[in-house]
């Protein structure tokens, strides 16, 4: 997890150059209309915070619906977004603030066959633009190893 975190925040301090598995992970225009997944926030003292801290949501397309549907085997097509908002704590109530960024997983197991067939991507929220290069998507890997009993997918699907 802490690799995943240095890769976020070195992703979202500068754009690198990308490598050509990183960049051929799209920006899933119109996500927000996927299913929801579940929600999650991040508070401070979380050890996470500095990198993700703040509101997560995150959907599946019809596709990833499907692989959460079957116990997390998701088939390729699979289009997972985790999108990031600053929590703003205001008045006893958390709402979202800025959209601090747009993660997002893509499954092609031909493509992405060294990263057990996922394919990462951070996206800048304003100009939709990737973030990370291959070097960091493959260190994102490296975190969702943890959980390759559920396709390498952290999330889980409550119906």
């Amino acid at each position: 997890m802490k690799t995943f975190v240095a890769a976020l925040l070195v992703s979202l301090a500068a754009a690198p150059a990308l490598a050509a598995d990183s960049s051929s992970v799209t920006y899933p225009e119109g996500y927000r209309s996927w299913d929801h997944v579940k929600s999650m926030v991040i508070n401070k003292g979380h050890p996470l915070f500095d990198a993700v801290g703040g509101i997560h949501s995150t959907y599946g397309n019809p596709t990833a619906m499907q692989g959460y549907k079957a116990n997390n085997q998701f088939p390729d097509g699979s289009v997972i977004v985790f999108d990031l908002f600053e929590a703003v704590d205001q008045d006893n109530t958390v709402s979202e603030g800025s959209r601090k960024a747009v993660v997002v997983m893509a499954k092609d197991s031909k493509k992405y066959r060294d990263t057990n067939g996922w394919g990462y991507q951070v996206f800048d929220p304003r100009t939709k633009k990737a973030t990370i290069d291959a070097k960091a998507a493959a260190d994102c890997h490296a975190c969702h190893v943890q959980v390759k009993d559920q396709d390498y997918v952290f999330s889980v699907w409550r119906p």
